[in-house]
């Protein structure tokens, strides 16, 4: 995926992770969520069960979300405990 497109589906993941997890983050913060949370996704799930999210725009779309989710409430856990 070329990095135009990252960024637009790596915002709209964001996006979607913020509504669902009901936070409040801005438009680049949701960009860098969704990005970033594919990534951990893919290196997460990716050794552990053999799932990559590197054949589709949709599959990217879904890592994104569900990385963002996890990330949103590491975040949460983090900012308990301080």
């Amino acid at each position: 995926m070329g990095w135009l497109a990252a960024i637009i589906v790596g915002g709209i993941a964001g996006w979607l992770a913020e509504q669902f997890m009901k936070s409040n983050m801005g438009v680049l913060m949701n960009i860098i969520l969704g990005i970033v949370g594919a990534f951990v996704f893919n290196l997460i799930f990716g050794s552990l069960l053999g799932l990559y999210a590197a054949e589709s725009w949709i599959s990217y779309l879904i890592a994104g979300f569900i990385g963002a989710c996890l990330l949103i409430w590491i975040a949460r856990l983090v900012r308990r405990k301080t």
